[in-house]
């Protein structure tokens, strides 16, 4: 039995195991689990460093002004809406990485090259002449961190059989979600000592009213730098891939399949949620609730978010296993519904009083609850719906995930729009609670109703 691992463990050329077959009780037990919750390790604390740097610009922008960098509002929602609009195109690529190139060199590589914008960020928020434009180009090299997760949820759903995939996906996008919290969380305190040395260079002095005092902007890029560095030798030496493989071409089948097209609807309205909410989070604070005497710290709430939404993933994933996805997306399209509806007739958005302010962030928390609870559930029904194929079932995490990543993205520079030409950002949510309609409608029409087209 030893034997048997050891000898299916050791992969050929490339990394490539020799075979896969989850599904074998036999071989799941003998070698596969191993083999599975070694790869889901390693990538899950992978992944938690993609999202952190995917999210580091929505962290840094709201101390940029403070710092001399003299960009208007729309300009700083471009800063953090450029990360989405990367991650959302590098995710269509990644969509179709794995078949051809394998776990092992994609996951590797993907962590080396985000080291690009961790150092290029940290460089250039340390002169306050950098200029716009590069600013701009450095945000979208953040995106290296929202693009590899097309790479990573096809991965983990091949590795694991279907009875675990819900569980296995839910635990993989759940943690590696905190690393948005993480980022927002670690920013405003790591900022705060010269921990590097001469190393990271000299300190910004902050001005904020009649507070002043010395901030190393740079460390909340820096500091990612050696884990990123060890996560990249660990991924290439432990990590392996699974031999099934499929062209480009052959791979676009999925775009000939309605499902498709629906599940990129409910997982917009799910994990876009979550990921544009987290982007723009921090700003909307600033914007909305920063004119008052005393405005609140937004670095000190916007963390709350992410991390709430990131503990539903995790948690809703084993429930979704049990119940099924279906109706528990359901359930997360009208919640979000009545919370947008809410922040809007509540006047959480025009508020004329700080009072209303805790409110509002609870109102907030309440939407990415939900939105983490379908990012759990919607990714559970994916599988079960093109169950004829797991290669197609892994395109389409891919596929839908690149889509969803675009939520940074349009979010904020809706959000900015709104705000900037609108005087509020009510016109913004009040699409979003139409959006949040159509796409519930759709989940229930053809997932969830009696005797619906693909129940899951």
């Amino acid at each position: 039995m030893a034997t048997e691992s050891a000898s299916t463990d050791r992969a050929g050329a490339g990394g490539w195991l020799d075979e896969w077959k989850p599904e074998d009780t036999g071989f799941w037990e003998q070698t596969g689990r191993k083999i599975a919750w070694r790869t889901l390790t390693i990538t899950t604390i992978t992944l938690i460093l993609s999202f952190a740097t995917w999210f580091l610009m929505s962290a840094i922008v709201v101390r940029m002004p403070g710092i001399g960098f003299r960009f208007d509002t729309m300009q700083l929602f471009w800063l953090a809406a450029m990360p989405g609009l990367a991650g959302g195109t590098l995710r269509i690529i990644h969509t179709f990485l794995i078949p051809i190139f394998g776990t092992r060199k994609v996951i590797t590589v993907s962590t080396l090259l985000k080291l690009i914008p961790c150092v290029g960020i940290g460089l250039a928020v340390m002169n306050p002449d950098t200029p716009f434009w590069l600013f701009l180009v450095l945000a979208f090299s953040a995106g290296f961190g929202g693009g590899d997760f097309s790479s990573y949820m096809p991965s983990t759903s091949i590795f694991f059989p279907k009875r675990l995939q819900g569980t296995a996906l839910g635990i993989q996008a759940g943690v590696g979600n905190f690393g948005v919290s993480l980022t927002q969380f670690v920013t405003p305190w790591i900022i705060g000592m010269g921990m590097f040395g001469v190393l990271a260079g000299d300190p910004q002095t902050y001005v904020k009213g009649d507070v002043v005092k010395s901030m190393w902007i740079q460390n909340a890029a820096f500091w990612y730098v050696p884990f990123l560095i060890l996560m990249g030798i660990l991924s290439w030496t432990m990590l392996r891939s699974v031999p099934v493989r499929a062209s480009f071409t052959e791979q676009l089948d999925i775009f000939r399949n309605k499902h498709t097209w629906f599940c990129t609807l409910t997982y917009v309205m799910t994990f876009g949620s979550f990921s544009g909410l987290s982007a723009s989070f921090p700003l909307l604070i600033k914007t909305v609730y920063g004119t008052f005497p005393n405005a609140p710290d937004p670095l000190a709430y916007a963390f709350l978010g992410p991390l709430v939404g990131s503990l539903a993933r995790v948690a809703a994933g084993p429930l979704t296993d049990r119940v099924g996805g279906g109706i528990i997306t359901h359930i997360s399209g009208i919640i979000l519904i009545a919370g947008t509806v809410l922040l809007i007739a509540a006047g959480l958005l025009t508020p004329e009083s700080p009072d209303q302010f805790l409110l509002f962030v609870a109102v907030m928390l309440v939407l990415f609850l939900f939105s983490g609870i379908g990012n759990a559930s919607t990714f559970r029904q994916f599988p079960v719906i093109f169950s004829h194929s797991a290669r197609q079932g892994a395109g389409v995490i891919g596929w839908t995930a690149a889509v969803a990543a675009y939520g940074p993205f349009i979010f904020s520079t809706l959000i900015g729009t709104s705000i900037t030409g609108k005087g509020s950002a009510v016109p913004f949510f009040a699409g979003l609670a139409v959006f949040y309609a159509i796409a519930t409608a759709v989940n229930w029409w053809f997932y969830t109703r009696k005797g619906c087209e693909k129940p899951s």
